[in-house]
């Protein structure tokens, strides 16, 4: 069969052979297959399955928000329509009252015929240039309301398709055994999204594997200008001070990481790199401060 490219749909017939009859088999016997097990119970396919079903499930949230946003602009538009029109009979109306006024006014000897159709002439001009004005004024407040929507559903398109490209490339990192794979990964996913502090962190973990404090730390530290109160990125620069011998810094880094989350306080007693903290003075201090808490 043909490679189906990404994106592509493509119908797909899945046959199932006839599961032959288990009389019955003891709790033992179903655990015992389970746990025997040698390939995982899912595949690619079903992934990407599952995350095209959420991208269409998205683009067709938006496509009920574009069809929303132009219902209401129609009927808007069709109100803007009824009001000019009745507008338009209230002035012409209000014309042939003048003119019969005026002829009642010329019987009488008040002005010439020709005056009072001149001025009804004004005086209506007047009220439809004031009339259209405003409702060109409205239409065109209307009408840049409409671009700036548009102009949002594309951003969260993009925003979707973006979102989904990174959903994809984290699957691959959970995946991935290899150190430099994974770092090409969240290179990846910070080009996709440059502030991703995640990616930065969990890529500072990666770079320590190979023994590269400082590449770490500055990870770290860009992290911390994005997000100051991340706790992992504080745990990961004390990982990054501790492996250069800076016991000190990783000490104060490690405690700002524990007030943040009280999980990494029992990550600390186990993690090779922060095992030159753990006898001393000052992390005492920091266990007796949570056993106070």
């Amino acid at each position: 069969m043909a490679p189906v490219a990404f994106g592509q749909e493509e119908n797909i017939t899945v046959t199932t052979e006839p599961t032959p009859m288990v009389e019955s088999a003891s709790e033992a016997d179903v655990l015992e297959r389970v746990e025997s097990l040698e390939e995982p119970l899912y595949n690619p396919f079903i992934e990407r399955y599952l995350i095209d079903e959420v991208r269409n499930l998205r683009d067709e949230q938006q496509r009920m928000r574009a069809e929303l946003i132009k219902e209401i602009t129609d009927r808007e538009l069709s109100v803007a329509d009824r009001a000019m029109s009745y507008s338009t009979n209230t002035v012409t109306y209000f014309f042939y009252i003048l003119a019969g006024a005026s002829s009642l006014l010329v019987l009488v000897g008040w002005s010439s015929l020709r005056e009072v159709k001149d001025r009804v002439h004004k005086l209506a001009d007047e009220q439809i240039r004031e009339l259209v004005a405003t409702y060109e004024k409205r239409l065109d407040k209307m009408e840049a309301q409409i671009k700036v929507r548009g102009k949002q559903i594309k951003e969260n398109a993009d925003e979707i398709e973006r979102t989904n490209e990174i959903h994809s490339l984290w699957l691959r990192t959970s995946q991935e055994v290899s150190v430099e794979k994974r770092i090409e990964i969240y290179d990846q996913i910070l080009r996709l999204r440059r502030d991703d502090v995640e990616a930065m962190t969990h890529k500072a973990d990666d770079v320590l594997e190979l023994r590269e404090p400082q590449w770490a730390l500055n990870l770290c530290e860009q992290a911390l200008s994005i997000e100051p109160e991340h706790a992992h990125a504080h745990y990961q620069t004390a990982c990054a001070y501790a492996m250069m011998e800076h016991n000190e810094q990783a000490m104060q880094s490690l405690k700002t990481a524990v007030e943040l989350s009280n999980s990494y306080y029992n990550e600390a007693l186990h993690d090779p790199l922060l095992a030159v903290l753990v006898d001393t003075d000052s992390f005492q201090a920091l266990a007796d401060s949570l056993s106070l808490s």
